[in-house]
């Protein structure tokens, strides 16, 4: 499933979304199928690893361990026990 941008011309909102060839997307704000698709912003080369970094740290602050493998799971719960 590719992820697409998308502005809507009714409520002027841009988001993206994960859209099915064989679905019609809508605005999550109003609900409008009368969507333009924009063209995506591209990940700046070096700063991906610091992102995904970022997001694992947050996640992990929250107590959220789904977004690492099986094997990092392991290992954070493994040095969480007292």
């Amino acid at each position: 499933m590719p992820m697409f941008d998308y502005h809507c011309k009714a409520c002027q909102a841009d988001f993206e979304l994960l859209v099915r060839a064989s679905t019609v997307p809508t605005c999550p704000h109003c609900a409008s199928t009368e969507l333009e698709k924009c063209v995506s912003r591209i990940a700046p080369a070096g700063k991906i690893e610091a992102i995904r970094m970022s997001n694992r740290r947050l996640a992990a602050a929250q107590g959220h361990f789904n977004n690492y493998s099986p094997s990092e799971q392991a290992r954070l719960l493994k040095g969480k026990r007292v």
